[in-house]
């Protein structure tokens, strides 16, 4: 079902999950297969090999493609697969303009993967539009953002960015995981490349990692499903499955993260131990309005500063009850983590302050719970680090 004439929900329900015409079985099978029979030599009957396409990772492709209004869907082993496949578009001697508040993992690969094979990467503030034009250089092949950004949740202008990506002859290549396509389409407002990390809200529950690409252009999509063949770097069937079955809930989840990021997000402003709270829902927040014009939902990440110690800030993260201190986000769990010594360790301390990323800051992936309870967790933890 790519037809998008069906609403969203129905499309995360049945698209790329037909009933299976032999067995009548409603649910996708797990194709736990290596290898596929021919009828002849170099007569298949659409699959050769696991690595090449298998038909419940198809069935997955078909769904994120649907979602995003995208003729195409690819899906890797982890979201840093899907964004190392971006840069293999590129040869020595390109630059990448990319967002200055963006995943730890990301700036990584950037500056300690590809920089040795001669790619050069700008890292600048993707909001000032004045500032990415000015960052531009007839070398610049990809602009690289996140909206929200992690994990200080600024709003990029997709339309606005897309705009500049195209005068000058540059891709625009969007990380969609914060908000998924329930909230934001970024290929409706001019983008070139969607991608996932699909360990998060599209998986839902914690108990996978996987990537994804997704492009309405068919020369991009050529080249993705090369180098997803080439490389190999692919989720196995029984990963592909667990995705299907997290996306068919994704909009009945994702209401009610952001029902309680909101909450929390107006609990925390006034509280007088937090410096700052950052959240697109909030009408303080900079990209408040671009949020309301380009988002269906403000999502569930909440992220704010405290007016603390990296020590003491460490401390309030490791004296929640339900809010669990670990990395990752998007499940249904409520999580809690210090991205100075985290998610985002990697960046250079210097980097990391003149970005916004301070010591005192503290990342909520909020989850499904009791709102109630979760912003009495965190009243609890505050009053056990901060009295």
């Amino acid at each position: 079902m790519k037809n998008r004439k069906f609403n969203f929900s129905t499309r995360a329900v049945h698209a790329g999950s037909e009933p299976d015409d032999e067995t009548g079985a409603i649910i996708t099978p797990i194709y736990a297969t290596s290898t596929y029979i021919q009828d002849a030599p170099g007569e298949d009957r659409g699959y050769e090999y696991s690595r090449t396409g298998n038909p419940t990772r198809s069935s997955l492709e078909d769904k994120l493609a649907s979602l995003e209004n995208a003729d195409y869907g690819y899906a890797f082993a982890s979201g840093m697969a899907s964004i190392n496949t971006v840069l293999n578009l590129l040869s020595a001697g390109d630059h990448v303009l990319a967002g200055n508040d963006v995943y730890g993992g990301t700036h990584r690969l950037f500056t300690q993967v590809f920089e040795q094979y001669d790619l050069d990467f700008s890292f600048v503030d993707t909001t000032d539009l004045d500032g990415v034009r000015d960052a531009m250089r007839p070398q610049t092949e990809l602009i690289w953002v996140e909206t929200p950004t992690n994990p200080l949740l600024q709003v990029n202008d997709i339309s606005a960015l897309a705009e500049i990506a195209g005068e000058n002859d540059a891709l625009l290549a969007v990380d969609n995981t914060f908000a998924t396509p329930y909230l934001q389409r970024p290929l409706d407002l001019g983008a070139d490349i969607v991608s996932h990390s699909l360990t998060k809200y599209l998986g839902g529950h914690s108990d996978v990692v996987g990537g994804a690409l997704i492009t309405g252009d068919d020369e991009l999509a050529e080249k993705f499903a090369f180098y997803q063949n080439s490389v190999g770097a692919t989720p196995g069937p029984h990963e592909a499955f667990l995705v299907l079955r997290g996306i068919k809930t994704l909009p009945l989840r994702m209401d009610k993260h952001c029902e309680n990021a909101g909450r929390i997000a107006g609990w925390l402003v006034d509280h007088p131990r937090v410096k700052s709270v950052y959240y697109p829902g909030l009408e303080s927040h900079a990209g408040h309005e671009l949020a309301r014009e380009q988002m269906d939902g403000f999502g569930g990440m909440v992220s704010f500063e405290l007016d603390a110690s990296l020590e003491t800030t460490a401390e309030m993260c490791s004296s929640t009850e339900i809010f669990a201190l670990a990395e990752s986000l998007g499940g249904i769990e409520s999580l809690i983590e210090q991205p100075a010594t985290m998610t985002h360790a990697s960046i250079p301390r210097e980097e990391r302050l003149e970005a916004g990323l301070r010591d005192g800051l503290v990342r909520l992936s909020v989850g499904i719970e009791d709102g109630d309870d979760l912003i009495q967790d965190l009243q609890t933890a505050f009053s056990a680090a901060l009295s």
